[in-house]
């Protein structure tokens, strides 16, 4: 099960790197190409709303069967089973949080920066006809 959080991760990553090549001030040559790749990267990266969907009811899933360990009939070494499991959900929970905001960042600045393009495009092409 630890591929699909790879996956998730990378994912993530790189829309977090779309976002800050695209919110990056003086990188105007580069531009065009960097809107034409994160274009181009939304609607594969638009499959990770649903994964995040399953690996959020997965953990859920785990959560619900998880045996519970507050008795003091745990011992030790289960206790600490419990807390890292405890842990790695929680993680994996801040992960699909982190991979759809990033989503959805990406998808707001990509937009953005379409319209602040064709808003420039406009403004041009009004100065040269005047």
């Amino acid at each position: 099960m630890a591929l699909e959080w790879i996956v998730l991760g990378y994912a993530a990553g790189a829309e977090a790197i779309m976002v800050v090549l695209l919110t990056l001030p003086g990188i105007d040559p580069l531009r065009k190409g960097l809107i034409s790749v994160a274009r181009s990267l939304l609607k594969p990266f638009m499959s990770v709303v649903p994964f995040c969907l399953f690996l959020s009811m997965d953990i859920y899933w785990k959560y619900e069967t998880r045996p519970s360990c507050e008795s003091d009939s745990c011992s030790p070494s289960e206790h600490l089973r419990h807390q890292k499991s405890i842990m790695k959900s929680q993680r994996n929970a801040l992960l699909i949080a982190s991979a759809l905001l990033f989503y959805w960042l990406l998808y707001s600045v990509t937009s953005l920066v379409v319209k602040i393009e064709q808003l420039n495009k406009r403004v041009e092409k009004l100065k040269a006809h005047d």
